[in-house]
């Protein structure tokens, strides 16, 4: 995964984010609906990404919401979590397009081995279809997005390049081809906002 989240990134994280608070807002909702059945206790894996920066900010965040000894915090990917005892559910949410396309596939197939049967999970991450004859209109509509994040003049030039070069993004089909052939027979798209796509998945 790049070193996307270095120190001055990690600090800025929550700020840049606070912009689209409509989006993640709703994006939360929803999932809160598609987790509604989950035991009171659940176990819960929740992915991010593997900076030490960002994990000292999520440590910070959960002391100050009062949870922090509920939790345990890893440093690294989804395969250096145990395996046993399994989750009742994982969370990606804007993680998967960090993962390299070679890598995307063992990346489903260890959230699916950590998961119990009939274990929930839910994925958020940007997926677009270069070759649709609407891309140039969707790139249209992220540049505004990342605008709105405060985004240089520059990067948004080389958003494009970003997209297809810089991170791993991959159509909406080919995700769902990956999650099926990781064990996941029916995922479902439960969400979309512009190029950001949710999608949930039991484990059978």
């Amino acid at each position: 995964m790049p070193d996307f989240f270095n120190e001055d990134m990690a600090k800025r994280y929550d700020e840049r984010n606070s912009k689209l608070a409509a989006i993640s807002d709703n994006l939360h909702f929803l999932i809160r609906l598609v987790l509604a059945d989950l035991p009171s206790r659940a176990r819960i894996l929740c992915v991010g990404d593997p900076s030490r920066e960002m994990l000292e900010m999520c440590r910070a965040r959960l002391a100050q919401e009062g949870v922090g000894e509920r939790c345990e915090l890893i440093h690294g990917y989804v395969q250096d979590t145990p395996e046993a005892p399994a989750f009742d559910a994982v969370l990606s949410v804007l993680v998967a397009h960090f993962i390299a396309r070679a890598e995307r596939r063992a990346f489903y197939a260890n959230v699916f081995q950590r998961l119990k049967p009939e274990g929930c999970f839910v994925s958020a991450e940007i997926s677009t279809d270069f070759s649709a004859p609407e891309f140039p209109a969707m790139l249209k509509n992220w540049e505004q997005i990342q605008a709105l994040m405060g985004a240089p003049p520059e990067s948004l030039r080389n958003l494009d390049d970003t997209l297809r070069n810089a991170l791993s993004v991959l159509s909406p089909s080919e995700t769902v081809v990956l999650w099926r052939e990781s064990g996941f027979s029916m995922p479902v798209q439960f969400f979309q906002s512009f190029m950001i796509h949710g999608w949930y998945a039991r484990k059978p």
